[in-house]
């Protein structure tokens, strides 16, 4: 009895774990596989496949009931999955619910309405359970559930009222296939989901493999540092001893800075995997913080930085996600500013916190080189960086998913030779007291 409890116990808790980790904490995933070549495929076989199998269905081999109105609906609905693939909006907020809308509309309520305006017939029996495989498909199992309830029922509505209430129901034969064709869908979802999981949790623990390594010589190099700054601290003619100062500076920068980067690419890493935690974060707290703790190159480069507290707010979000997403757009800022043919004066680069119309903005400008109009559409894709040779592309990617996550949005407005100003705009945490309008600033470093 003792050992029959023992293993009910791990039984329940195995699927309590699976229920938070995999159904309520995991991110969803409205697009499945996104790539350009896809979408513009889905809409293409949208557009396309609706009209001509109207034409096949009302001409050819007649079926009972065929709509041109409703059938020209679905496929002009196509256009959405057309400019999501052009402009790759993969991973966007909007991109995924103006996807799940329209797969929603022309898969589930579409074949459920379909099959009962033709009693049930074989043709559009076989055409729905075609439909629940491909929904599974197309976008996240948990997606693809609820909308296989919801749009069945729409279906069931919507052919009600067309006929009055006169439906021929599905037989006790045609309701078997179809809960096995949903139980065959569930399935495939869930295990190509768990696969996905399986080969990113690979991935992360080789990158932790591969930091812990870099991280070895990187702890030498900055013991090596503190020598030089302990040799400088000796009996040493002045200049010689600024020299050794700056030399055991740099070196500690340079380790500090390559370990922000391998913090930051094993955090890209995990992109479809953000935690879920949130606390109400204070935004001039955390612009002071990253300013001040951000691995500088140079003296000159932290003097070019000036932070402006017009409004604070308070939001809500992970903090050290959100000091990450700041940190890439300074580095991204001061990238641009090198890349100019000026200096760096004071006031190159603006980061600005401000809060109006209900909403907190966390703007970072610079004026560097700027991104040209034909190039903004494309920074935040994963993979695709401007800074050639220099960047992987993940960067800005990563920063669009953590805002979002937080139901905020980043937006780029630039022109090539005139800087480049990133904007984080974010909802207010109401449960926060009121922020005073203008908080004091911290004393400038640079006089």
């Amino acid at each position: 009895m003792a050992l029959d409890r023992l293993r009910w116990h791990n039984a329940t808790a195995r699927m309590r774990r699976w229920w938070r980790d995999d159904v309520l904490n995991a991110p969803l995933e409205p697009i499945l596989h996104p790539s350009r070549l896809r979408l513009v495929g889905i809409g293409l076989f949208t557009c396309i496949g609706h009209l001509a199998f109207y034409g096949i269905w009302s001409q050819w081999l007649p079926q009972p009931y065929e709509n041109a109105w409703v059938r020209a609906l679905v496929a002009a609905s196509s256009m959405v999955y057309f400019s999501i693939g052009w402009r790759r909006d993969f991973g966007s907020v909007g991109g995924g619910r103006w996807f799940t809308v329209v797969t929603w509309l022309q898969l589930p309520w579409f074949f459920s309405w379909m099959y009962l305006m033709n009693d049930g017939n074989g043709v559009w029996l076989a055409s729905l359970g075609a439909m629940i495989l491909i929904y599974f498909h197309f976008t996240d199992w948990r997606l693809a559930s609820a909308g296989l309830l919801a749009g069945s029922a729409a279906g069931v509505l919507s052919a009600w009222l067309v006929r009055n209430g006169e439906l021929l129901w599905p037989s006790t034969e045609h309701l078997l296939i179809i809960v096995f064709a949903s139980s065959m869908g569930l399935l495939l979802g869930m295990s190509s989901a768990n696969l996905r999981r399986v080969r990113l949790v690979n991935t992360l623990s080789t990158m932790g493999v591969m930091a812990h390594e870099l991280r070895t010589p990187l702890a030498t190099v900055h013991l090596l540092g503190d020598v030089l700054r302990n040799l400088a601290q000796q009996d040493n003619p002045e200049v010689r001893r600024r020299k050794l100062e700056d030399l055991g500076t740099r070196l500690q920068n340079l380790v500090h800075g390559m370990n922000r980067h391998i913090d930051m690419q094993i955090a890209n890493a995990q992109m479809m995997r953000l935690p879920r935690e949130q606390s109400s974060i204070r935004a001039s707290d955390l612009v002071r913080s990253v300013v001040d703790n951000f691995p500088y190159r140079t003296s000159r480069e932290r003097c070019c930085v000036s932070v402006h507290i017009q409004r604070d707010f308070h939001f809500r979000g992970a903090y050290a996600l959100f000091a990450q997403v700041l940190a890439n757009l300074i580095k991204n800022a001061l990238h641009a500013l090198a890349s100019a043919s000026t200096a760096l004066c004071p006031g190159d680069l603006r980061i600005t916190v401000d809060a109006r119309r209900q909403r907190g903005r966390i703007v970072v400008a610079d004026d560097g080189v700027g991104i040209a109009g034909d190039l903004q559409s494309r920074i935040f894709e994963p993979f695709y960086s401007t800074q050639a040779g220099a960047g992987n592309g993940l960067g800005l990617s990563f920063c669009r998913n953590v805002v979002e996550g937080a139901h905020g949005r980043l937006t780029v407005h630039s022109q090539s030779g005139m800087g480049a100003v990133f904007t984080i705009d974010l909802p207010l945490d109401r449960s926060e007291a009121h922020v005073p309008p203008h908080a004091p600033l911290s004393p400038d470093p640079c006089h």
